[in-house]
């Protein structure tokens, strides 16, 4: 089996989980409003317990039909839908259903992420944590690599003393100070 076949299937998957986890969500709000009302109403009305667990079976009852007919009815698209797909090489699916985010000017990847390489196969990125994607650029001499902007800045440090004994005393403590601020401007970036 081909990379891009486990991808589309991996799609498919992912879309047949959500479709599931959005009708079961509609099924639990649905099945709440009707415990709701069941016994809203027949507080309100001041029918017995036992009528009031009565008519709950039935409306219960009523709602497993209706939730077992509309999952034949998506299991009967989800057919057709297949043998139209396989028939026509699946136009306009291209295994991807969500929206595509650009990384022209870079960007970070957060989770597992599968991509086609350059002459075939699939890439993964991100499997082991975030990953950055850099744009790459073409130097003047060919070379091909990721540009790199701004670069350090260049301190002078000048040391007037009277003797050549006075700072060789005071170097120690000279170098110590310009250490220090070298880690604090590092902080700072």
């Amino acid at each position: 089996m081909s990379d891009t076949s486990d991808l589309s299937a991996a799609s498919g998957t992912l879309d047949s989980m959500t479709t599931k986890t959005a009708g079961l969500t509609s099924a639990a709000t649905t099945f709440s409003k009707v415990m709701t009302q069941a016994f809203s109403s027949s507080v309100a009305s001041g029918q017995k317990f036992d009528d009031v667990l009565k008519s709950l079976a039935l409306k219960m009852s009523d709602l497993a039909t209706k939730s077992a007919l509309q999952a034949g009815a998506g299991a009967m698209s989800s057919s057709i839908s297949s043998l139209v797909s396989s028939l026509f090489g699946g136009a306009g699916k291209a295994g991807v259903s969500s929206p595509v985010k650009a990384f022209a000017s870079g960007g970070v990847i957060g989770t597992p992420s599968y991509f086609p390489m350059p002459g075939g196969g699939t890439g993964l990125a991100g499997e082991s944590g975030p990953e950055a994607i850099m744009p790459l650029q073409r130097a003047a001499d060919g070379s091909l690599g990721v540009a790199v902007q701004g670069g350090g800045n260049t301190i002078h440090v000048q040391i007037a003393t009277p003797d050549l004994d006075g700072f060789r005393r005071s170097e120690s403590y000279v170098t110590g100070q310009i250490a220090r601020a070298v880690a604090r401007g590092q902080r700072s970036l």
